[in-house]
């Protein structure tokens, strides 16, 4: 099963519920665990582990460590299943905000362990492929406006049409074997270049 080849890091600084948790994933299924009871310097400490999966377990924490905490959620870019004793509902909204995949209030059973962390993987995953679709489509639109632009400047600069300036780009592009953004761009920066000062200023 593919879940047993993860590596997860649990950051509690009880060590008996921490120890509870453990207990929890081993059996699940989970052999490669790693228990840390101390908050400082916590980043260098993920970044050395790397885990795929972390799952911090807090007490009664005060604003300041959940501020914390979800600074460093915002950081990792990792599947987090937070538990905590006691939350309201500015500190719930805060944890969505910075990423946290599940995070849960009231209460930690060993039982709950595995089901939270699979759905704080699943829910990561599904976040981070809208992130990933968002900048693709960011990126398309970028293009765009570069072909645009570029076009403009093959119209200005050669008398050309419209379609005949994206032929020509398209042309370019497949005698450079290169795509056509990437010729637009060459062709934008160099029309920067040469033009006097302002005159391309946006």
């Amino acid at each position: 099963m593919a879940t047993t080849s993860l590596a997860i890091l649990v950051i509690d600084e009880n060590r008996i519920r921490a120890s509870i948790i453990e207990e929890g994933l081993r059996e699940a299924g989970h052999d490669d665990v790693t228990l840390v009871h101390d908050v400082s310097g916590i980043a260098r400490r993920i970044a050395e582990i790397n885990p795929d999966v972390i799952v911090i377990d807090l007490e009664n924490p005060n604003r300041d460590m959940l501020e914390n905490m979800f600074q460093l959620s915002r950081a990792v870019k990792r599947p987090i299943a937070m538990f905590v004793d006691r939350s309201d509902q500015a500190s719930i909204e805060a944890a969505v905000d910075a990423g946290v995949s599940a995070y849960v209030v009231d209460g930690l059973k060993r039982e709950r362990v595995k089901p939270i962390l699979d759905m704080a993987i699943s829910r990561f995953n599904a976040f981070s492929r809208l992130a990933r679709e968002l900048d693709e489509v960011r990126g398309e639109l970028e293009n765009r406006k570069l072909i645009e632009r570029a076009k403009g400047i093959l119209m200005q600069s050669k008398g050309l049409s419209e379609d005949a300036a994206y032929a020509l780009l398209r042309k370019t592009a497949m005698n450079q074997n290169r795509k056509i953004a990437e010729i637009a761009q060459s062709l934008v920066t160099a029309a920067g270049l040469l033009s006097p000062p302002g005159e391309n200023d946006e």
